[in-house]
């Protein structure tokens, strides 16, 4: 689920996060960013797994006829089976009945993030954005994807290869060392040189026993950034996820206080992985491995 963004950490309303246990904290700039151990990071693969077997099912099951209630009822299911929480049903207080009302965030075309499920059945030709995130053996993998349905028109086909390769921009330049405007920027020049809009609201955040944590991760630089910029060290686990839109990338919520669209309709699409840094370079969390 991505972080709304802001000047002082991450704004997406949430439960007073528990302090991870972690092997310690960077300083500086990096100020209140956790650092995990081997261990921790190798749970947290696990997680990622499950992740992964999540959207495996919704792709199965992201068909013309089926609803996206349907795939996520499916889902809800198998998380529960694997013995994992997951993390968006009823986010941020976690109280039955209240906050999101769905076990994934499912958008669909010119929905960008944190769509609901509905009983609108699937088209052939819509895209369907699957963003997942569950914690298990009390630790979290969280990752998204973009699942093309049929003959999906090659205008859309391409942003959708397009922002999977922002996301492959971070995995191939994430390393120790540099600092996060350098990677955001050669993010954004991709998708900006293709014409895309890249989403300025909503940001990607540090993960670990809880999903949502320090740094804000956006996929873009700005004056902020620059003067908050992260310096990538080894033990950083980051949810880097690329929001690109057809258009522009203004974008409005929904009167329901979640969904959130492109404002000039056109289709949007969003991929996500859990990455580590590593003393070498970055590792996958959420690849399946």
């Amino acid at each position: 689920m991505a972080a709304k963004r802001g000047r002082r950490g991450l704004l997406a309303k949430r439960p007073k996060a528990k302090k991870p246990k972690a092997s310690g904290s960077t300083r500086g700039g990096n100020a209140g960013i956790q650092l995990k151990t081997r261990e921790q990071i190798e749970k947290m693969r696990v997680a990622g797994r499950l992740v992964v077997e999540v959207h495996d099912l919704c792709r199965e099951m992201a068909k013309p006829g089926n609803t996206t209630r349907m795939i996520d009822e499916a889902a809800g299911a198998l998380i529960a089976e694997r013995g994992a929480e997951g993390l968006f049903k009823h986010y941020p207080t976690y109280v039955p009945g209240e906050g999101f009302p769905s076990n994934l965030c499912i958008s669909v075309n010119e929905v960008v993030v944190h769509g609901i499920a509905n009983d609108e059945p699937i088209r052939d030709g819509d895209i369907v954005g699957v963003d997942c995130g569950v914690r298990l053996d009390g630790w979290c993998g969280d990752a998204a994807t973009t699942i093309l349905v049929g003959d999906v028109a090659p205008a859309t086909r391409r942003l959708c290869e397009e922002t999977e390769h922002v996301l492959r921009i971070a995995v191939e330049n994430i390393k120790p060392g540099r600092r996060w405007s350098q990677v955001a920027r050669l993010m954004q020049g991709y998708a900006e040189a293709r014409g895309y809009g890249v989403v300025r609201d909503f940001v990607g955040h540090g993960i670990g026993d809880t999903m949502h944590q320090e740094p804000k991760v956006p996929n873009f630089v700005n004056r902020d950034l620059l003067r908050h910029d992260i310096d990538l060290r080894p033990g950083m686990v980051l949810a880097v996820e690329p929001m690109c839109n057809q258009g522009t990338a203004d974008v409005q919520t929904l009167a329901d206080g979640w969904t959130v669209v492109t404002a000039d309709g056109l289709p949007a699409a969003h991929y996500e992985h859990t990455i580590a840094v590593t003393e070498t370079g970055c590792d996958v969390l959420t690849d399946g491995r």
